[in-house]
């Protein structure tokens, strides 16, 4: 009999989840519900070549797992279980078998992660719910970039800050960068341990990693995941003085300027018009001025952030490109080395505009001091073979 490992991921406005065939890493049967929290929320459903999609008549994170366990009672119970969550704070550094206290500090997290933690924890318990029997295994986002030097981590506040209240850079987007710096490798013939690249992982939430020897040595996000990039729904970063102004001039409360940067900017509040990058773009062919600008912001601030992010490494062989903006938006990503230049950054438009829908692409000119690549992350597989790996273990340390 197939034994198979389930990987549920959780973001701000999507769920997928993946059933793999545990031996060989094939997928059985993947998804995902995106859109959520707004009435045009759906799930796809992919087995083998038949594909479909539902409208939610819920739109909730909770609606759209019901309707996943629903349709995954059909296959046999997976042996574990990954669920990728956002923040693990300084506690955790590597994946963790899921028991109460675990939840309890994924719990305590839900201040620094609000958009993704709670999902995270919905995905849990309805698999607990479902499949009370099997071992469980959290992967965190942040510990990727838990080794961090303290020079890139800190934050120029009273050094008391960091140790009393665990004020301090964690980043995110952990799992998808470290499976990128590991198929980076793998495309380019380079060992792990020679590779510099920095990493633009796009999509909804967004983030921008510098890695050297296979460990991540900055990132763009902070504390929480609402600082660096531009994102769908999140301002990125700010001057905190404007926080400030808004708290004494305009009267505006904690919850209010939490609701401000986390769903209200962005893409979303700079174009007025919507948070999807694949709107703005259409938007922007239909020639309104406000997606063109929204755009240009996004891009702009993404290479203001690779050129930062290049200076942590010794040199920059490798830029990627993944996500699902930075995987299927060749605008994006013509727009946005059209402003690293300096850093002799080149691409082919050709090749870019040809990179084919899930597939690696180099899309550097020839003359590039840099090569430049597209490709697919695939965060699921990365969650399963932790899971695995960490079941393996638990397994072999048992007398």
């Amino acid at each position: 009999m197939t034994q198979t490992v389930l990987v549920f991921n959780a973001g701000s406005s999507s769920l997928k989840f993946t059933l793999l065939d545990s031996a060989s890493s094939m997928v059985l049967v993947e998804g995902i519900a995106e859109r959520l929290e707004t009435e045009q929320a759906v799930l796809h459903f992919k087995e083998a070549n038949l594909k479909t999609t539902t409208a939610l008549a819920e739109s909730s994170h909770k609606a759209a797992l019901a309707a996943i366990l629903v349709s995954l009672s059909a296959y046999p119970a997976p042996v574990v279980i990954g669920h990728r969550v956002v923040h693990g704070g300084k506690r955790f550094s590597q994946a963790t078998l899921i028991n109460a206290d675990v939840l309890k500090a994924i719990e305590d997290c839900i201040p620094l992660a609000p958009l993704h933690n709670p999902a995270n924890l919905e995905g849990i318990n309805a698999a607990l719910s479902s499949y009370p029997a099997v071992p469980q295994v959290a992967v965190f986002d942040t510990a990727f970039h838990a080794k961090m030097p303290e020079y890139a981590y800190l934050y120029a506040l009273p050094r008391h800050f960091e140790r009393d209240y665990n004020i301090r850079k964690y980043g995110f987007h952990g799992t998808s960068h470290h499976y990128i710096s590991r198929e980076t490798a793998r495309l380019t013939g380079n060992a792990i341990s020679a590779q510099n690249l920095v990493i633009a992982h796009l999509g909804n939430g967004a983030s921008v990693s510098a890695v050297s020897n296979g460990r991540s040595v900055d990132t763009s996000m902070g504390m929480t995941p609402s600082d660096g990039l531009v994102m769908g729904t999140r301002s990125g970063s700010l001057d905190p003085g404007i926080l400030i102004h808004l708290m004494q001039e305009h009267g505006y409360s904690a919850e209010q300027l939490d609701i401000l940067i986390n769903k209200r900017s962005g893409l979303l509040g700079l174009s007025e018009l919507t948070a999807d990058m694949r709107e703005l773009e259409e938007a922007l062919t239909a020639g309104s001025a406000p997606a063109t600008v929204a755009i240009e912001v996004f891009c702009y601030r993404l290479a203001q952030t690779i050129a930062s992010m290049a200076i942590a490494l010794p040199s920059l062989d490798v830029l990627v490109f993944t996500g699902g903006i930075g995987e299927n938006s060749p605008l994006v990503r013509a727009l946005t080395c059209r402003w690293l230049g300096l850093l002799n950054i080149k691409i082919d438009s050709d090749h870019n505009e040809g990179a084919a829908r899930n597939e690696a692409a180099q899309i550097d000119a020839a003359n590039s001091a840099v090569s430049v690549w597209v490709i697919p992350t695939n965060e699921e597989l990365m969650i399963a073979n932790e899971a695995l790996a960490l079941l393996a273990n638990v397994g072999e340390s048992q007398p």
